[in-house]
């Protein structure tokens, strides 16, 4: 005999006053359906783990599903941006991200120093840096020291109290740049992507819109 959904709905409701019971009816008909009722799943909030690592490629809907992993948490939304507006156009893809972030979002800009911010965030937040690509950039436009500064950066990201989202540009898959700064900047990133990765507790690459688990659980 079939069990539908509403019915599942309907039972469990009635027993919701009457714990332990609710739980034991709840399992036994998960176990008989073989599935969980859509009304519950919608009530469950998705774990964060420490450090997530999200790359992808330029417009791969990365970012949007970053923004979903902090959303669904459950906890405060904390927003790191790192890019620095040169033009109208850097403008306008910042305006776009902007629109998609509503009123629970704090927002904080951070070009180079994301330690700074992400001391002073709690566990109760849950932070999205977007993106380490442009930090990288900023850093050697600015002519740092690459290797200190990488350490530092993944030691922030280590000593945050929240959990943490990077996105990241996976920058290695076209053909090799004509020019000395952009092979120099490609190389690094590489090595920043495969730092960032081995520090994670979780790795997604977004091809398309569509994620692809590579280390880890997916949250």
């Amino acid at each position: 005999m079939a069990v539908r959904d509403n019915d599942i709905s309907l039972t469990l409701s009635k027993a919701i006053d009457r714990p332990p019971e609710r739980l034991v009816l709840f399992c036994a008909l998960v176990v008989f359906t073989e599935q969980v009722p859509s009304w519950f799943t919608g009530k469950i909030k998705k774990v964060l783990s420490g450090l997530s690592f999200v790359l992808g490629g330029a417009a791969s809907g990365k970012s949007v599903f970053a923004e979903g992993l902090i959303e669904n948490s459950g906890l405060r939304p904390v927003y790191l941006a790192t890019s620095r507006v040169y033009d109208a156009e850097m403008q306008e893809k910042v305006d776009l991200h902007i629109s998609r972030r509503d009123a629970r979002w704090e927002t904080f800009d951070a070009p180079r120093d994301v330690a700074a911010v992400l001391s002073c965030c709690t566990s109760d937040q849950a932070v999205l840096l977007d993106c380490a690509t442009m930090w990288l950039t900023n850093v050697m436009l600015d002519e740092d020291d690459l290797a200190t500064a990488q350490s530092g950066f993944l030691s922030a990201l280590k000593a945050c109290p929240a959990p943490v989202v990077v996105v990241s540009n996976e920058v290695g898959q076209g053909i090799v740049p004509e020019n000395a700064l952009a092979r120099r900047f490609r190389e690094a990133q590489g090595r920043l992507n495969i730092a960032l990765a081995a520090q994670a507790d979780c790795v997604v690459h977004v091809v398309a819109g569509l994620p692809q688990c590579l280390k880890g659980e997916m949250p």
